[in-house]
């Protein structure tokens, strides 16, 4: 049986760094195959509130929903304001350290 940290490391996108700044469906989908598929995803949601989904249901666990933590399966989880300022640049740094950078704001909306 092989130990876990060596079947991260032999999964395809092993030491793939993604910022994943989506909500809803399609781009926390898109985000949960490259997290299963081994990369290293962090998840930008809103301070105080998170992301939408955490809040769709039932079903829920512990208050939160089933298919929130279906699609965030594997990822890091981070909450910034990208609205101010300090959250805007350390936005920037982290898409900067990135391999892929993946949002789904309506455009203009960033």
């Amino acid at each position: 049986i092989m130990a876990a940290a060596a079947v991260a490391s032999a999964l395809p996108l092993s030491g793939v760094r993604v910022l994943d700044m989506t909500r809803v469906l399609a781009g926390p989908f898109c985000s949960m195959l490259l997290a299963d598929l081994g990369a290293d995803v962090v998840k930008v949601e809103r301070p105080g509130v998170g992301d939408d989904t955490r809040s769709w249901g039932p079903p829920f666990v512990g208050g939160e929903s089933s298919y929130f933590f279906s699609v965030n399966r594997n990822k890091k989880s981070i909450a910034v304001d990208f609205k101010q300022p300090a959250g805007s640049e350390l936005i920037r740094k982290l898409a900067c350290r990135s391999d892929v950078f993946i949002e789904n704001f309506v455009p203009g909306k960033l």
